[in-house]
């Protein structure tokens, strides 16, 4: 059994995939070719947005964004302290200071009130916090249209890392719509997954558009005219031909991921687990299907032995990690990521899982239980 299972995709997709990679190849036109301008041009319309800027990366994104606002030393940007670490390691790479807030236990995401604790605990400090990062973990969106209206009326920018939440929704709008631009990844595993690592940023800003676009090609505004010390971040040609192919399923791929995360759902209900729960008029993608128990690791054991694989989404919070450690935060500090931590586990979670895979999973687990 594949925990998330990408030749079965490329299987259901092989001859559309296969004649797009040969068009790109008989082309010539291996960088930044048409076939970017047009995934561009289709996912700018369905999230919504003005523009959208095709990347080497979601990592790139992020850092493509913070590097376009004016962010370096002497800022402060405030991101979840559970997620995975490019959302705090781009901060980083700007010379900007990271402030670690804690998520909701049962939404695994920020909310306004754990950012105001974050933030007022950071001015306390005398930092001068001007961002603030939104993940929306596991293809669930976070509190985003909250988050907007907070980091408005605290003079702040509002940056969406979309990069697990392509797909999802929150009260009708689009992931990758809110704030003042979203980082999106396209690394195979995620919901549109490309063939190698590729992401894009979204904006309807006209000025930050220009500007990024600009820095992931040098910093060129024109041909061997550098106005900003840019970056080498563009988005491969073949990348896109490929994520146009499987865009064409995505809203199909994304319905058989909410269907199998409903059964799992369901044919998990009243044992001693709980699942991640969603704001109010969100619709997640399912990037990853996780849950939580305190028996996480004698679980895990226990579906490995029978064939079942699982992954933990993160066994060590950020603020945690030896790269962070200079932060001085400690076992502690935010007891909702570190509970997490210990407890949560993700299931085999893609598009291609058969119902009676993953009926076999769920009496599975059950029989941990009953066992127990």
């Amino acid at each position: 059994m594949e925990f998330i299972d990408l030749k079965a995709q490329y299987r259901a997709y092989q001859a559309e995939l296969e004649e797009a990679a040969l068009k790109v190849l008989r082309s010539g036109r291996y960088i930044l070719g048409p076939e970017v301008a047009a995934l561009e041009k289709a996912l700018a319309a369905r999230v919504g947005v003005r523009y959208a800027v095709g990347v080497s990366s979601g990592t790139d994104a992020l850092l493509l964004i913070l590097t376009a606002l004016g962010l370096g030393p002497g800022d402060a940007v405030i991101v979840p302290c559970f997620t995975f670490a490019a959302t705090a390691e781009v901060v980083r790479r700007v010379g900007a200071q990271v402030v670690f807030a804690d998520v909701d236990e049962k939404f695994m995401v920020l909310t306004p009130e754990t950012v105001k604790i974050a933030l007022s605990k950071a001015r306390e400090q005398g930092l001068s916090v001007r961002a603030l990062v939104a993940v929306g973990l596991f293809g669930a969106p976070s509190f985003l249209d909250e988050l907007e209206v907070l980091a408005a009326s605290e003079g702040l920018w509002l940056i969406e890392d979309a990069c697990q939440s392509l797909g999802a929704s929150l009260k009708g709008r689009a992931a990758g719509s809110f704030g003042k631009a979203a980082a999106v990844s396209f690394f195979p595993a995620k919901p549109l997954g490309a063939y190698g690592d590729a992401g894009m940023v979204f904006t309807s800003e006209e000025g930050l558009f220009e500007k990024i676009k600009a820095l992931r090609v040098h910093g060129q505004t024109e041909r061997y005219l550098h106005v900003y010390l840019g970056f080498n971040a563009r988005l491969d040609t073949l990348q896109a031909a490929l994520l146009l192919v499987k865009l064409k399923y995505f809203d199909q791929e994304i319905e058989r991921r909410r269907e199998i995360a409903r059964r799992y759902r369901e044919g998990l209900a009243g044992l001693p687990l709980r699942f991640q729960a969603l704001p109010a008029g969100a619709e997640s993608v399912y990037a990853q299907f996780v849950l939580c128990t305190k028996e996480r690791d004698a679980l895990r054991d226990f579906l490995a032995a029978r064939g079942i694989p699982t992954a933990v989404y993160y066994p060590r919070p950020l603020h945690l990690q030896p790269a962070f450690s200079e932060l001085g935060y400690r076992a502690g500090s935010f007891p909702a990521a570190e509970k997490l931590a210990q407890e949560i586990l993700a299931l085999p979670m893609h598009p291609f899982l058969k119902q009676e895979a993953q009926e076999f999973i769920i009496q599975t687990v059950r029989a941990f239980y009953d066992a127990g």
